[in-house]
């Protein structure tokens, strides 16, 4: 079992509490934290948005607004740091204490160079000269991976990528060989294979200047993977801590066992539905007595309303605490034997008895292409060049099943979902959908009438939903564009499609600011069935969610599916998410299909080597799993999507690359290759030699 060293911690926080106005009364956003963190360990802290897991990390930081209330304690290397002032901090922030934000371009100045600002933060700090510094930011950017660093200094922000963009914010962060650094979600906003650089990058830095790490994330993968010791929160409060081994092995705290189960992992087969929590978080105002998970909690019982329950020893394992009365009963998900969140029945479509090429296709794209100009001068305009966004896609999706469209940002994945939505001729290729040609629609009635058959849900659930609307008007709306004028049975439709998705029909009369964030995804997918499509388009429907919501709408769409015999092109750039539901996966690479085939097949033998390194680089939430498997990362960034060269557009970032002779080298920088595979099995890649 993991111990905890005998040095003396370099940071300790103690009865921590903030607090802030608003027009509901104080807001209490943390309540009572304490840990210790011990140099060159990893605290993650995890839990769901409105924990107070950001607002800790800031008031460590001295970084919370003047009307925030802070109390309790904060000692640096024995130093008190709540109660000094901004000057003082100043000395220490950067310093002494470093941190990394979730968006590194909103952390950096865009009007001076990444080295300037580097050398800026060096300058401050320690007495270099202008030269030295400049030396020493170039070493950083080479530390941290950006490539040719002594030229890519005098980049600005803008001209880096989001991954590199980040590697530059850790270069700041570690260039004072900082004693303790602060990542506040560093990889949130990233695609996994850049995500597996940076947890690389994080770990190096963390290597390279003995720091103790405070790594905040809602990904239990990354826990997982990279932390010693876990705080797990909840309104504001810790509810459970433990090494990282004991708390994934032997979860105590209800909460916490929601979470782990609310996860779809990239290694697991089963397709039992997940563990959603039930519920919301509660407002961190006027906090009712007892414990504040009560109300979600699947085993409640008398006690647990009569006081706040608090951070505890669990009896007979001192290096794990909980903050629930029941802690000491609950094991292996069990309370008393009893499952805690009992799995519910497998949803099963009636299509599934049917073999797949006897379905009928709701959806099929043979050698769609899209390519954008690409325009140059300021008032003349120019075309100098094209961006070859989609080339050559065959995909098809049958009746009852759901493709998962999977590939790093920019791979063209947005692209294909709108020329389908769009409904207009394609530039190249065709797309038919239940069998109808787009080519051949005539007239704004037969749009319609196919319009009805298609149908999307979009990712951002609040910027998808007409605040100045009712959900009464929201879900009226497309019933009213294909012609439905009877009140009372859009009035009828709309109380059905309410309980469908599991809300409440009386509620129909509200604003969308007055649900959640998993709400209102559902009120997204009642207006996308409002039409009875035959196909739902589903753009990255569940990455704005915390992940105890997410389980809940994936369950959801899975069981609309079997009800409602319901396609879904899936879209999502998580691929523990997109084994779970899907039923095939194709893989997308600067516009083509690299690998296609029945998901268990794919993710269990997957061919092309981009395919690879997209698995390995999923995080497992697991510590045993995680530390042990194979990971493959990729260096380096896309390559121009301009570039329209016969060749493999992966060869420039392709790990089995090197390994190849002369002339199989030449073959993958000459030769395109097709998708090919044998004919027995659902399953076809794009790789020479695969």
């Amino acid at each position: 079992m993991t111990t905890v060293p005998d040095t003396d911690p370099v940071l300790s926080v103690r009865n921590l509490e903030v607090s802030f106005p608003s027009e509901a009364g104080r807001v209490a956003a943390v309540r009572g934290v304490d840990f210790d963190l011990h140099p060159g360990r990893t605290l993650g802290i995890v839990g769901e948005s409105g924990s107070g897991k950001s607002v800790t990390s800031m008031a460590v930081m001295g970084l919370l607004p003047d009307y925030a209330a802070v109390s309790g304690s904060v000692t640096f290397g024995g130093k008190e740091l709540l109660g000094l002032d901004d000057r003082q901090m100043s000395a220490i922030r950067g310093r002494e204490l470093a941190m990394i934000f979730q968006d590194p371009l909103a952390s950096l100045t865009p009007i001076f160079t990444v080295g300037r600002q580097i050398v800026e933060a060096l300058q401050i700090h320690q007495k270099l000269d202008r030269t030295a510094a400049s030396k020493r930011a170039v070493e950083l950017l080479d530390l941290v991976g950006i490539p040719n660093a002594a030229a890519r200094a005098r980049s600005f922000p803008h001209e880096f990528s989001g991954g590199m963009r980040q590697r530059v914010v850790i270069a700041m962060a570690i260039a004072n060989d900082p004693r303790v650094l602060v990542a506040d979600e560093p990889t949130t906003a990233l695609d996994v294979t850049v995500q597996a650089q940076i947890l690389d990058v994080l770990a190096l830095a963390k290597a390279e200047t003995g720091a103790a790490l405070i790594l905040i994330t809602h990904d239990l993968g990354v826990v997982a993977g990279t932390a010693d010791d876990v705080l797990v929160m909840y309104a504001g409060r810790p509810v459970e801590k433990a090494p990282v081994g004991a708390l994934f092995a032997r979860p105590r705290m209800p909460y916490t066992i929601g979470l782990l189960g609310a996860v779809p992992r990239v290694d697991r087969t089963e397709r039992r539905p997940l563990l959603p929590i039930t519920g919301n978080p509660p407002l961190l105002v006027d906090l009712p007595e007892g414990c504040p998970f009560r109300p979600r909690c699947p085993i409640p019982v008398a006690e647990c309303s009569a006081e706040e329950p608090v951070l505890a020893p669990v009896p007979l394992d001192g290096e794990h605490a909980a903050a629930c009365i029941r802690s000491a009963h609950i094991d292996d998900g069990r309370v008393d034997g009893v499952a805690i969140y009992p799995v519910p029945p497998v949803p099963v479509p009636p299509s599934a008895a049917i073999a797949r090429e006897r379905r009928p296709a709701v959806l099929e794209l043979d050698g769609l292409s899209k390519t954008f100009p690409l325009l140059k001068g300021k008032l003349l305009k120019r075309r100098i060049g094209s961006v070859y966004a989609v080339s050559d896609v065959d995909l098809d999706i049958r009746q009852g099943e759901t493709l998962g469209l999977v590939g790093e940002s920019g791979c063209g994945k947005t692209t294909t979902l709108l020329e389908i939505m769009n409904l207009r001729v394609p530039e190249r290729g065709s797309i038919r959908i239940t069998g109808v040609d787009v080519a051949s629609l005539k007239g704004r009635s037969q749009e319609r009438a196919l319009r009805r058959k298609l149908q999307m849900v979009f990712q951002d659930p609040m910027g998808a939903l007409d605040p100045r609307l009712t959900v009464f008007d929201i879900l009226a709306e497309p019933l009213r564009a294909v012609g439905e004028a009877n009140r009372e049975a859009t009035e009828q439709r709309i109380d059905e499609l309410m309980a469908l998705v599991g809300l409440d029909p009386e509620h129909s009369d509200r604003f969308p600011t007055a649900f959640s964030g998993g709400q209102r995804q559902r009120i997204g997918i009642a207006r996308a069935l409002a039409t009875n499509p035959s196909l739902v388009v589903l753009d990255e429907p569940v990455s704005a969610l915390d992940v105890s919501i997410q389980a809940g709408v994936i369950n959801l769409l899975n069981v609309l599916k079997a009800e409602l015999g319901l396609s879904y092109l899936f879209v999502a750039h998580d691929l523990s998410v997109v084994r779970h539901i899907s039923d095939r996966v194709a893989v997308m690479y600067l516009g083509r299909i690299v690998e296609i085939g029945a998901v268990d097949v794919v993710f269990d033998d997957p061919r092309h080597p981009y395919t690879q390194a997209l698995l390995s680089a999923i995080p497992v939430p697991d510590p045993l799993v995680e530390r042990t498997r194979e990971r493959v990362v990729l260096r380096g960034d896309l390559p121009s999507p301009t570039d329209s060269s016969p060749g493999c557009r992966f060869v420039s970032r392709c790990p089995l690359h090197p390994t190849l002779d002369d002339g199989q080298r030449a073959r993958c920088a000459q030769e395109t290759p097709e998708l090919t595979g044998r004919d027995d099995v659902d399953h076809l890649n794009a790789c020479h030699f695969r």
